[in-house]
């Protein structure tokens, strides 16, 4: 199974003055994993392969999920939509807001970046975030 490892290298060549935060490589241990994740991978394997001309980048599923099960976010808040004509209430924010801290801490890494598949110029970024 393959497993994203973060912020750590084994080569010697290879020099860091931060102690590579925010380098990202994966890795493939054939042990590593339940037969539960095994299959669900499986299943990611098999949509990106259906959808790889449509879609062209991986959606970062197998990412995910492996932080899924280090950092569980809990959505216990409703998940609030606003029509054309409504009027936004202080409530509507606060919960959208709360959702989105608690998707995106879901997704931080340990050393407190967001790793990702991200295909663009890397300048636009910044104004994404």
């Amino acid at each position: 199974m393959w497993k994203l490892v973060l912020s750590k290298s084994n080569d010697p060549c290879l020099k860091s003055v931060n102690n590579h935060i925010g380098r990202q490589f994966w890795e493939f241990d054939p042990n590593l994993g339940t037969t539960e994740q095994r299959t669900q991978i499986e299943k990611l394997r098999q949509e990106f392969y259906k959808n790889r001309f449509e879609v062209k980048h991986s959606s970062d599923l197998l990412m995910r999920l492996q932080f899924a099960n280090k950092n569980p976010c809990e959505m216990k808040l409703p998940q609030l939509k606003v029509g054309s004509e409504e009027e936004v209430t202080k409530e509507v924010v606060e919960t959208t807001l709360r959702r989105a801290l608690r998707f995106y801490a879901s997704l931080q890494a340990e050393d407190g970046h967001w790793p990702g598949d991200y295909g663009g110029p890397l300048f636009l970024m910044p104004g994404l975030v």
